[in-house]
């Protein structure tokens, strides 16, 4: 079983490849199609996220999709559900299994991600509807007092209790304790919350037995707080994060597969091909570093397509565009040319 989930962990991170983040809730798609002025309707939902998984070539980028519980079971114009038809492309379906960031009681400010109750059962059956691995996001706000050691350690519990359960059932687990931009903090912040909430995310994996080859890492990059007036640059933030990386992720993690919240499109692409340069100026890094992006795969192909099927191929050629310069940037040979 552990070389199972090493072998579909590795593929997920294969070279010039990364991951397409489509699972957003029901309410982050209607935030998203109310951008463009598209009322969200299960239809539309499939339709869109179809756009995306079967663009022709969309595997010479991507290894693996994230969906969301209603899309594993939706099926395209030809009758196939989304993961049958992409494992045909040689695409790994992934499932968020998280049921939202809630609250956390008694700290004000803070959250805890909650979806433990009956996740043996849930992965079980997304094991038989073709999922291979699972996401679960943690929150971590960097604000005036907070993050507590309850916040940091409640997550990193409830992230390693997640990802053992995911490796009983034979599914790819991928880590996800995101430290927020939002805020006014710089990078000396970021850097010390990002490293803080690493070494209690890997402590707690190993407490619960979580077979650090068989999992994903996704991050987020050591990077200031959209509301700081002096923001590092590009080089800063890969030299920053390649640093933090080195100093708190053991090697046995096949991948970290950064998320790109917060970023634009090419900003997040920058910074990946940085951090690949670099890694490669150093004489290699220990574990793959690649994307498992959403808005910055998607914003571009979804104001192209508009909410219209006549706008398929400008949707899919604007999705394949975004894929093709990370696809680049993971292997640090991206440069601006790839931004037309």
């Amino acid at each position: 079983m552990t070389e199972s989930l090493e072998s579909i962990a590795n593929a997920l991170v294969a070279p010039g490849k990364g991951i397409l983040a489509a699972d957003e809730s029901f309410p982050t798609i209607a935030k998203r199609f109310a951008s463009i002025g598209v009322e969200s309707s299960e239809e539309l939902r499939r339709s869109y996220r179809g756009m995306l998984f079967m663009a022709d070539g969309a595997s010479e980028f991507i290894s693996g999709v994230i969906m969301f519980d209603e899309t594993v079971s939706q099926k395209t114009d030809a009758g196939e559900t989304y993961p049958e038809a992409l494992k045909e492309l040689g695409i790994i379906t992934g499932i968020k299994v998280d049921t939202g960031a809630k609250a956390l009681a008694g700290h004000a400010g803070e959250k805890v991600t909650e979806g433990l109750d009956g996740l043996r059962d849930r992965l079980a059956a997304y094991y038989d509807k073709g999922a291979r691995f699972a996401k679960w996001r943690a929150v971590i706000t960097i604000g005036d007092g907070i993050p507590s050691n309850a916040c940091v350690r409640a997550n990193a519990h409830a992230l390693a209790r997640y990802a053992a359960l995911c490796q009983e059932a034979n599914i790819v687990p991928m880590v996800e304790p995101e430290v927020l931009m939002d805020g006014d903090h710089d990078i000396d912040r970021c850097d010390a919350v990002t490293s803080w909430a690493l070494q209690e995310v890997f402590t707690a994996l190993r407490e619960q037995g979580v077979a650090l080859e068989g999992m994903l890492l996704k991050p987020n990059m050591v990077i200031s707080g959209k509301g700081d007036a002096n923001r590092a640059d590009v080089q800063t933030v890969a030299a920053r994060t390649v640093a933090c990386l080195r100093r708190n992720v053991p090697a046995a993690v096949p991948g970290i597969v950064f998320l790109s919240g917060g970023q634009s499109d090419v900003e997040a692409t920058a910074h990946l091909d940085a951090m690949n340069k670099l890694g490669a100026e150093q004489g290699g890094l220990p574990w793959q570093l690649s994307f498992s992006y959403g808005r910055a795969l998607q914003a571009a192909a979804l104001k192209a397509w508009g909410g219209k099927a006549d706008n398929y191929a400008a949707g899919q050629a604007a999705f394949l565009e975004r894929a093709k310069a990370n696809s680049a940037a993971r292997n640090g040979r991206w440069d601006t040319s790839f931004e037309g």
